[in-house]
């Protein structure tokens, strides 16, 4: 491996373990994000309230399901290898030979890893956006009411498109490499 990454098959594995975890963090903070949003406004939980058990378990939830995509690579299920240029490594979407499994890998992490959390997100603002409206409806000509659903309707179209920006180019060529 030496001829084309210089750190080698480990250093391979670390960059491309690293960078998929710091990736899948960012994916599933902003699906417990929108959760937490979710819960707090519509309230479909009776006397929920929010406390610091609640953020250790979202915290918790974002590490292991990050590592639920990065780990399988160095365990066998895929690989970690250069790509671009070769000057950094990420999981292989393009070899088809039996060993790797990668097909079967490609496919979990686009309904697991991505189509998931796409459902979760786009529920829980969607719920939200239904949640403000309703109490806008309810103080018609209130100006900090209208004020507040401009708001959270900005924030919501923000992290969706943010979500969909991020994810969807990256979602889509791994499954064009794989159909």
């Amino acid at each position: 491996m030496h001829g084309y990454f210089v750190l080698g098959r480990l250093g391979c594995n670390l960059e491309g373990y690293f960078a998929t975890l710091g990736g899948e963090i960012g994916l599933w903070s902003l699906v417990v994000l929108a959760v937490e949003r979710w819960l707090v406004v519509c309230k479909p939980i009776s006397n929920f309230r929010f406390s610091e058990n609640h953020a250790i378990m979202g915290l918790v939830f974002t590490w292991i399901m990050a590592n639920s995509c990065a780990a399988p690579p160095l365990l066998g299920w895929s690989r970690y290898i250069p790509e671009g240029m070769q000057c950094s490594c990420g999981v292989d979407y393009y070899t088809r030979a039996e060993g790797f499994n990668n097909e079967s890998f490609v496919i979990y992490m686009f309904i697991c890893h991505f189509c998931i959390p796409l459902i979760v997100v786009f529920f829980c603002y969607g719920r939200l956006l239904c949640a403000v409206k309703e109490a806008a409806a309810a103080q018609q000509e209130s100006e900090t009411t209208q004020r507040a659903e401009r708001e959270v309707t900005r924030m919501v179209v923000i992290m969706v498109i943010g979500f969909l920006v991020c994810w969807i180019p990256y979602a889509s060529v791994a499954w064009y490499i794989f159909t």
